[in-house]
């Protein structure tokens, strides 16, 4: 296939479809009107011989092959932007929108109360935090990474892990008050528990207990199950039950007096954060910028 200067016009355009996650978002990015975007997809289209996009009226995905597709040329886009940065003396500008997949207890337990100060620092930059129980399709769904907890999905990513935070076992001391202190970990069976809900991986969240070496796994007897952190945390607090917590995040209840460490000879298992980019190459500033920040953010609350 002959280079055609309307071929590289059209692959940015469904770069600019896919990283907007519609039509009229992209047309906006790109300086075209919403027919315009469409004929050029057309065009694009047209051209490979083969469709790239599946369109309705209410929603737009990546066909099998224009997914494969995206996937290859994107890093070569990439890399024509990142030389067109660099030549122009600004290789390090971290700008744009930045569309970012994370679970809601990081964002309000971690992030909350520090993205403001990030976004003060970069006054180019958009940042949409979306809450999702999976990764999914980052490339679909026009993400540009997702901060994930757990191990990372199988599947065409790329997963860093950032940084590992104890899982805690704790209860309010108004229950120990009415229940009694346990000693050993092998008590948690007579005890109320609240259970948490891995709705990524659609089952009850394992509870073990690590000492050195040694490995306990316990079955809980949870009368409340959440797949809500945050709602754990308060009944927990509320006195109603048994809880394990990440200790990330969570610093100030246990500070307070507001819950209790049940087993501190007993918190060797950790909790790993990753980040999960898409199978791409290179990745902008902003991504970088955003991810040091996180890093930088948790460390400081540990």
């Amino acid at each position: 296939m002959p280079y055609d200067g309307r071929l590289l016009a059209g692959v940015s355009v469904l770069m600019a479809v896919v990283e907007a996650g519609g039509m009229a978002r992209a047309a906006e990015a790109v300086g075209l009107t919403p027919s315009g975007v469409c004929r050029a997809i057309a065009r694009l289209e047209a051209r490979v011989g083969v469709r790239l996009l599946d369109r309705t009226t209410r929603a737009m995905r990546l066909t099998d092959e224009g997914r494969r597709f995206y996937e290859r040329v994107g890093p070569h886009l990439e890399g024509l932007e990142e030389a067109a940065i660099e030549a122009a003396g600004s290789r390090g500008a971290v700008r744009g929108r930045l569309r970012v997949n994370m679970d809601a207890f990081l964002s309000r337990m971690t992030l909350a109360d520090t993205i403001g100060g990030f976004l003060d620092s970069h006054r180019d930059l958009r940042i949409e935090l979306i809450m999702r129980d999976s990764v999914g399709d980052l490339v679909a769904d026009g993400f540009d990474l997702a901060l994930r907890f757990g191990e990372p999905p199988a599947g065409r990513f790329v997963a860093a892990k950032l940084v590992e935070t104890r899982i805690l076992t704790v209860a309010a001391p108004s229950y120990l008050a009415a229940h009694g202190r346990l000693t050993h970990p092998s008590e948690i069976a007579r005890h109320a528990c609240i259970d948490f809900w891995d709705a990524a991986n659609k089952r009850p969240y394992e509870w073990e207990f690590r000492r050195g070496e040694e490995v306990l796994p316990v079955e809980p007897h949870a009368r409340l199950m959440t797949s809500d952190p945050g709602t754990m945390l308060d009944a927990c607090v509320a006195g109603a039950g048994i809880a394990q917590i990440m200790q990330l995040g969570t610093q100030d209840w246990l500070a307070k007096g507001a819950l209790v460490e049940l087993f501190p000879d007993w918190n060797g298992e950790v909790f790993p954060l990753y980040a999960v980019y898409p199978s791409r190459h290179h990745r902008p500033a902003k991504v970088r910028a955003f991810v040091d920040f996180v890093v930088a953010t948790i460390r400081l609350k540990r």
